[in-house]
């Protein structure tokens, strides 16, 4: 390998970005003069007609806005967004009992990528799993209510920016740490970075009946950096690869000091020895969960060199090799599964680093793709014809090119710095190959101004025919770091919640709505309806209620119009306080009425045409 040649083109990258910056605008103008047959052309690829539907599903992580995007495709209409890790008045979602809890006194997440469940290495449609790098939070999406159902918080990491990845069969959800730190956040000393910090990935369960997330056990590695992660398909479905960077185990100034080795890293774990060794009880344990370090189990961890600070590493849909995007060397590496096992059992290691053995990069890299002045590559997606397509966040576009050969087959400009990408069913064994949706972070000059700061944007490409075809482009929220596209044959969702007689605050019939005082607490067991509440069927007024100052005051509310779509709010004035019942569901509301006075309780959520008459009251005697 010519080192001399990519470390040339790394130093290049600067001279690179002013080439981006004219090519970005070469591109705005080649759009803007399309000819009206060209446009019109695209136009009826991306319209659905009334009464129809997109074809795809596309989930997009929100970044620090905490929320999972949904959009249509190739309408690109935005269809839902789905709170996870941060409040949302627009549903409620952290202001009843339930979520409130749920989110755990944290205001925001960090969510950069989604993975859908998978049955086989194909998406099966049930879950969406997320991942929170500020909080060391997972949370799971139930797709048939598009509801976050749990979330759950990891000790003894910083930061899982490598997740979530599914193993084939969604055995485990992979969540790779991004910061290094010491084993349960302790305090120690950077100039003992080496020594004491560790990286640590955390291997979760979700059970789908329960609807639930458990910590399986966690791996401790060295305090590299774990930048992205991919799990095998088929013959390689035991193991896990992920890309680092900071080998050098930086401490300050890492845009520098995290860039002086010629090399890091694709990390190779297999799970399934790790598995049988927890099983087996050989594990340690720290704040209550299961520790394993593979360098203690024969054959568990391997490590192969790849271009320095590389980003995103994809397994190949049929699972016979990995791809790691480069980054800092504009190079797409190509490395065979079956090469890797071969040194593995010869035991053909050059090196080790903290213990682990080093493959040897000839014997293990395919062959390296370098497209003439595509920079900043990185990731991967998949088609159905064995080609491959990369982002390049540099030069501002997608090269596409063919696995088994390396041959670059097309290229096509994209809107300023796309990051991810996601085509259609891209991340599975069975890709759709007909369309790509570039992730791009940057979109000035393409929509209307809205100040200093511009909306994130996404590109539709057309993948199905030799060349790909720019569709579209549309603004979105910041800020998606990765997205995946389902088709919509596999989300099955429901009309209205199952009416759940086991509910012991649930309240079906009017005649049984009540207030039931306990002492300071008083729980209201009430119903919502068009166009009213009721909370007490036999008292004079059934839809107020009448509280002391200083009561723990229990809302437990049932929407008993089980059509689809008439969903209900529940908002109180002056209390901050409001949440939705969809069709069949019973939410709780907890607060302390901690003001006196007279409080109108009103729907928040449009439902009928005498949506404003419902309405109660919430009222406050004062203390004596």
């Amino acid at each position: 390998m010519n080192w001399n040649r990519i470390l040339s083109g790394v130093g290049g990258i600067l001279a690179g970005l002013l080439v981006a910056f004219i090519f970005f605008a070469d591109v705005g103008q080649e759009d803007t003069t399309a000819s009206s047959s060209d446009n019109q052309s695209k136009a009826e690829k991306v319209y659905v007609p009334y009464g129809e539907l997109d074809e795809y599903y596309m989930f997009a992580s929100g970044g620090h806005s905490g929320q999972l995007f949904v959009y249509g495709i190739p309408s690109m209409r935005e269809i839902r967004t789905v709170p996870i890790f941060t409040p949302d008045p627009a549903t409620g979602y952290g202001y009843d009992k339930e979520t409130k809890e749920m989110l755990g006194g944290y205001t925001w997440g960090d969510f950069h990528h989604p993975a859908i469940s998978e049955t086989e290495g194909d998406y099966d449609g049930e879950f969406l799993f997320a991942n929170d790098v500020a909080n060391n939070r997972i949370a799971a999406v139930d797709l048939s209510t598009f509801h976050t159902v749990d979330i759950m918080e990891m000790p003894n990491m910083g930061g899982p920016h490598a997740g979530t990845f599914v193993t084939q069969n969604t055995e485990y959800i992979v969540m790779p740490t991004r910061f290094a730190r010491p084993l349960g956040g302790e305090y120690a000393e950077l100039d003992n970075y080496e020594e004491e910090y560790k990286g640590v990935v955390s291997m979760v369960t979700f059970d789908r009946e329960a609807k639930e997330f458990d910590l399986a056990y966690q791996i401790v590695l060295p305090p590299w950096s774990y930048d992205l992660s991919d799990a095998g398909k088929k013959m390689s479905a035991d193991w896990i690869v992920m890309t680092t960077y900071n080998t050098e185990f930086a401490t300050t100034n890492l845009e520098i000091n995290a860039s002086q080795n010629d090399r890091d890293y694709i990390v190779l774990l297999n799970w399934k020895k790790l598995e049988e060794e927890v099983e087996n009880g050989n594990y340690n344990e720290l704040n209550g969960e299961k520790l394993i370090d593979p360098r203690d189990v024969e054959g568990a961890i391997f490590a192969v060199p790849v271009a320095k600070s590389p980003h995103g590493v994809d397994v190949t849909p049929d699972g016979t090799r990995f791809i790691a995007s480069g980054k800092l060397a504009p190079l797409m590496t190509v490395f065979s599964f079956e090469k890797a096992f071969e040194v593995i059992e010869n035991g053909n290691f050059v090196d080790e680093k903290f213990g682990i053995p080093i493959l040897p990069y000839e014997e293990v890299m395919e062959k390296e793709v370098d497209p003439p002045g595509a920079l900043g590559p990185l990731h991967t997606q998949f088609d159905d014809k064995g080609n491959a397509y990369n982002t390049m966040f540099i030069s501002s576009e997608i090269v596409k090119w063919n696995i088994e050969t390396g041959e670059v087959i097309d290229r096509i400009p994209t809107y300023y710095s796309p990051g991810h990408s996601a085509a259609a069913e891209g991340d599975t064994v069975d890709p759709d190959g007909k369309w790509i949706v570039a992730l791009n972070k940057l979109s000035k000059d393409n929509f209307l101004s809205v100040g200093p700061s511009h909306p994130e944007s996404a590109d539709l490409i057309d993948i199905s025919g030799e060349k790909m075809e720019h569709i579209m482009a549309v603004p979105t929220d910041p800020e998606p770091h990765y997205a995946q596209i389902i088709h919509r044959d596999k989300i099955n969702t429901i009309e209205i919640y199952e009416k759940d007689e086991s509910n012991e605050n649930a309240v079906w019939n009017q005649e049984d709505t009540r207030i039931v005082r306990d002492g300071d607490e008083v729980h209201v067991y009430g119903v919502a309806m068009r166009s009213k509440f009721i909370f007490d069927a036999e008292a004079e007024r059934p839809d107020a209620v009448t509280v002391k100052e200083g009561d723990r005051v229990f809302f437990h509310i049932t929407n008993i119009d089980l059509d689809e779509d008439i969903t209900h709010g529940f908002g109180i004035l002056e209390y901050d306080l409001n949440f939705e019942i969809q069709p069949g569901q019973t939410s709780t509301l907890e607060f302390v009425a901690d003001k006196a006075g007279t409080f109108p309780i009103y729907c928040t959520n449009f439902c009928s045409a005498l949506h404003q008459e419902m309405s109660g009251y919430l009222l406050v005697e004062p203390a004596e």
